[in-house]
């Protein structure tokens, strides 16, 4: 098992990383504080549900908890006032206090959806995130939790730190190809904005990472959970350095609700976001070889580089002004300056966007 630390003074917490560190999710919680005389909260998704969520509740039961579940649709749809409204109620049926713990088990957009809840739900109460997925690797970590607006995605959110991470590496074998090399994407972006000899490791270790070989996922996932550690302890609420885990996500984000949240999962996106990124570089002057290796990383997993052509560059020019990111008339890209190392650039004209969106499409 592998341990990091989100330091972040009394909000600190632990991400322990392991092949079947969920056997041991009583002592952990034991170890946390996690109280025994106020229910627990289980969300999760209907795709995770029928393969881990009897496990942990047995688990957890047999340890003293008691134990409430919901389970949502599987998707980025889950993430929506709605079914939010939904899981308070569960929670209010239930008798969650304050001294009660939500705990997400699943994928970013659990992890996203149950924290949310965590976060509002009497205006505050514990939480635990139990990801499932590598993309979840990104999420988990760092307390930003949100739902969508049709508009904008995580536009209503906050920010609320989990108690602990607590990540099986052993949950990810039964996700399908697609999952696998969506989430990767967020591991290759940890390497191409903080640390160039881990983006090469990424791309000269793909082959078992595609196959989920435990060793290899598992400093993976360690080493960019540490970026993501090293990156919100200096900067929780995004102030300034943290925004450059954005890479990519402007036109990502954007991308996903043109498409609706139903074409794109989110790292296929963020690799087409990336790529579009890493052209803006080359055209605000930095070297040609940012977006050759970027490009190059990411199709040697798989990952997609080109735009649908079929999504309107229109719709989606109009879905990035309405990101968190754009503001004053200009929009706020992170713009690569060499791999692993990039800067937010506050001043980037829509027309130059406009120009990268249009050359996505005829990437080949």
């Amino acid at each position: 098992m592998r341990e990091l630390t989100v330091e972040l003074g009394e909000r600190s917490y632990p991400i322990y990383i392991g092949q079947h560190v969920l056997n041991d999710i009583v002592p952990f919680f034991e170890k946390h504080g996690i109280r025994k005389g106020s229910p627990l909260l289980i969300v999760s998704d209907d795709r995770i549900a029928p393969l881990h969520l009897t496990r942990v509740v047995e688990l957890l039961e047999a340890g003293g908890f008691t134990v409430v579940t919901h389970v949502v649709e599987a998707g980025e749809k889950a993430k929506s006032l709605g079914i939010l409204e939904q899981i308070v109620g569960t929670a209010l049926n239930a008798g969650l206090d304050r001294n009660s713990t939500v705990i997400a088990l699943g994928g970013g957009v659990v992890g996203d959806l149950a924290g949310f809840v965590a976060a509002s739900y009497m205006r505050g109460v514990r939480f635990v995130q139990i990801p499932t997925t590598i993309l979840a690797h990104d999420s988990s970590v760092g307390g930003k939790v949100a739902v969508n607006h049709p508009l904008a995605k995580n536009i209503i959110g906050a920010f609320h730190q989990p108690e602990l991470v607590l990540y099986d590496t052993a949950t990810l074998q039964t996700l399908p190809e697609r999952e696998v090399k969506a989430g990767l994407s967020e591991m290759i972006k940890h390497g191409l904005i903080w640390d160039a000899e881990f983006a090469a490791w990424c791309e000269e270790n793909a082959e078992r990472l595609l196959a989920l070989d435990p060793e290899a996922l598992e400093y993976g996932l360690y080493r960019g959970c540490e970026v993501k550690s090293i990156v919100v302890s200096r900067d929780e609420r995004e102030n300034d350095l943290r925004a450059i885990l954005n890479l990519g996500h402007t036109i990502g984000h954007a991308l996903e609700a043109v498409a609706k949240y139903n074409e794109l999962v989110h790292g296929e996106a963020i690799s087409i976001g990336m790529v579009g990124s890493a052209k803006l570089a080359v055209k605000l002057g930095h070297p040609e070889n940012i977006y050759v290796t970027t490009k190059r990383i990411l199709s040697k997993f798989g990952l997609p580089t080109r735009l649908p052509a079929h999504l309107e560059t229109d719709a989606i020019m109009s879905a990035m002004m309405h990101d968190k990111k754009f503001k004053e008339g200009k929009m706020v890209f992170v713009v690569p300056t060499d791999i692993g190392k990039v800067e937010i650039n506050k001043n980037v004209s829509a027309d130059l966007v406009r120009e990268v969106v249009e050359q996505l499409k005829q990437e080949a």
